[in-house]
């Protein structure tokens, strides 16, 4: 998944003639793959804890529910703490706050106990949520104003390689150290098994710590651009002036993110257990993983070519396409079978490359001085993917293929956003704010 697009909200730095962003840009995208990398990791940990601690669909999938309860409690404080200490400090603890969660991860592996996993996912989600409340505005800021919307462009193409990257590093890590990783479909575990498998998660959480503390350090010593909050009070004087629930853009905008979030999870989490299964493609959950990355590459793929084609086409109608397209081939995915049901699974990725990026951008369009607001709320919406338990409760009482039904009926709600919701009401001028 990719991080919120900021706009419109902040003061921008000033931009010197012959300034060099490009260093502070690279770092800034640094973040996006970093969590883009670590949420995706739960994809091939999520079926390696389902056979460790011999977990239901509904116990594997509230793991992941866990994680994104985390973006609606995270939110607010965030951006509390950001208005006292500062946006660079921000980004430094939510990097350490990550770091402290991916030890505690290690914790987790060495009891082992699925309580404290869920807990320390709670963490790193909660030092997730810091990192996109502060370090979107920044993107905006880094560089000339006229070039903003190609550098998010590029912030979340670097969110996608890290998706497409985290399956290759969880199955050759987590999955192909375990013996439930590389056993032939499900197998039961004896208990010194699943001992020894819980502990092959410690030392991918150690080197993702690792890393996460060098970037800590980085980003706190580099030199990042001030934003300036000359114009704050202004702005919240301007904003008495109007309400966000007369934009109907954002009043459905907010729910097609939360649901989107819901098909966007679903697939990623069940994908290594449903093509593992002999009817689909019979691999061993390690194979599976592999195929995962096929996933999240369409996904970077999808994002290149949908920023080309709005370029010609209306940014609405492109979502409407995709939408289709994905009703289409999630259907495939539940009337067949073989390599068949597993490629259409994988083709979803493409189709769900411009959803959160193009629904956001939808949502926020003509609030003016209420962008700021109307962009919380989105980022808020994140939290749907905690819904994705519905489907686990679906695949265990009816079945993990005909589970998938769920996702095809997320689809058809983007599709009513598309051609109906996102159209705006009582726009107002774009916000321009300096510094």
């Amino acid at each position: 998944m990719a991080g919120p697009i900021s706009s419109g909200a902040g003061a921008t730095a000033p931009h010197a003639p012959g300034t060099r962003y490009g260093p502070a840009l690279a770092l800034l995208a640094s973040l996006f793959f970093m969590w883009g990398f670590i949420t995706v990791i739960n994809n091939t940990l999520l079926p390696h804890l389902r056979s460790v601690f011999e977990l239901s669909y509904t116990q594997t999938t509230l793991i992941e529910s866990v994680w994104f309860i985390a973006y609606f409690f995270a939110s607010i404080p965030s951006a509390k703490l950001i208005e006292r200490v500062g946006y660079q400090k921000s980004m430094v603890i939510g990097l350490l706050v990550m770091a402290a969660g991916a030890l505690g991860m290690t914790l987790a592996a060495s009891i082992p106990s699925y309580g404290v996993t869920l807990v320390m996912l709670f963490v790193i989600a909660s030092g997730i949520t810091l990192l996109q409340v502060a370090a979107n505005p920044y993107v905006a800021v880094v560089g000339r104003p006229e070039t903003a919307s190609s550098r998010l462009n590029l912030v979340q193409a670097m969110n996608s390689a890290g998706t497409m990257l985290a399956p290759m590093f969880g199955a050759y890590l987590i999955l192909g150290r375990s013996k439930g990783g590389t056993a032939q479909g499900d197998v039961v575990l004896t208990q010194a098994e699943r001992l020894a498998d819980a502990q092959s998660v410690i030392l991918p959480y150690v080197l993702v710590a690792i890393v996460l503390v060098v970037l800590a350090f980085v980003i706190a010593r580099f030199p990042l651009p001030a934003m300036g909050a000359a114009t704050q009070r202004h702005d919240r004087e301007e904003r008495r002036k109007y309400s966000l629930w007369s934009h109907r853009n954002l009043v459905f905008g907010i729910p097609a993110i939360f649901i989107y979030l819901i098909a966007e999870i679903g697939v990623a989490n069940l994908f290594v257990n449903f093509v593992s299964q002999p009817q689909i493609a019979n691999l061993t959950h390690e194979q599976a993983g592999n195929y995962l990355t096929f996933l999240w590459g369409g996904m970077m793929v999808g994002r290149f070519a949908g920023s080309a084609i709005m370029q010609k086409f209306d940014a609405g109608h492109v979502l409407a396409a995709f939408s289709v397209g994905a009703f289409v081939v999630m259907l495939v995915t539940v009337f067949t079978t073989g390599p068949v049901a597993m490629w259409s699974l994988i083709l979803v990725g493409l189709f769900h490359s411009i959803m959160f990026p193009t629904i956001f951008t939808l949502g926020i369009k003509g609030l003016g001085p209420l962008t700021e607001e109307g962009s919380g709320l989105l980022i808020m919406a994140i939290a749907g993917g905690a819904l994705v338990v519905v489907q686990g409760w679906l695949a265990d009482s009816y079945g993990l293929q005909t589970s998938f039904l769920l996702t095809a009926a997320c689809e058809l709600y983007v599709l009513f956003y598309a051609l109906w919701g996102s159209k705006t009401t009582n726009a107002l001028p774009d916000q321009q704010v300096t510094q």
